[in-house]
């Protein structure tokens, strides 16, 4: 399935789209072509640009106190597959609740971080005070690009120039 990069009328990365939702938006006037493949969309009749980025003609206010739900795959790839503790890239990392949910921690983005199985072991349901460890980042919701890089294989070169921290030797 083709997809296409949808832009906010800030030029911000807001999603990506099937090629078909993307010709929609297009063909009803609520988006324009910024950059589009060498073969068009036929009918019958007529030839379209076969998008590949599309911008909102009107801006789309984002909430930013509503985030998305944790799931451990978007976690692993916030944290670079890595343990926020000790920095293994082991693959068997599982999800640590800084403060521990014991301890009235609950499961936000900012005080979940993926932890290698030692590490989580070792901290059990202990604060970071309370142990010898510390954290390498601070937990943080996820960027939207991150949500775009784990929806597609890979991210075609003419995405590039539109998404932030995503340059040309990037995958």
């Amino acid at each position: 399935m083709e997809r296409v990069l949808v832009l906010n009328a800030s030029y911000e990365p807001l999603n990506v789209c099937s090629l078909r939702r993307a010709h929609v938006l297009v063909w009803k006037g609520k988006a324009e072509v910024l950059e589009s493949h060498d073969r068009p969309l036929r009918s019958a009749t007529t030839n379209f640009a076969r998008p590949n980025v599309i911008r909102l003609k009107t801006y789309v206010r984002v909430p930013r106190g509503v985030t998305r739900r944790i799931s451990r795959r978007v976690l692993f790839a916030r944290d670079g597959w890595q343990c926020a503790y000790c920095g293994s890239g082991s693959n068997r990392l599982t999800l640590d609740h800084v403060v521990p949910r014991s301890r009235g921690g609950t499961s936000v983005w900012e005080n979940v971080v993926a932890s290698c199985a030692p590490c989580n072991h070792s901290k059990g349901d202990r604060l970071l005070e309370e142990t010898s460890m510390t954290l390498r980042t601070t937990p943080r919701p996820p960027t939207p690009v991150l949500f775009i890089r784990l929806t597609t294989e890979s991210i075609p070169e003419v995405w590039r120039t539109y998404l932030p921290g995503v340059g040309a030797a990037a995958a």
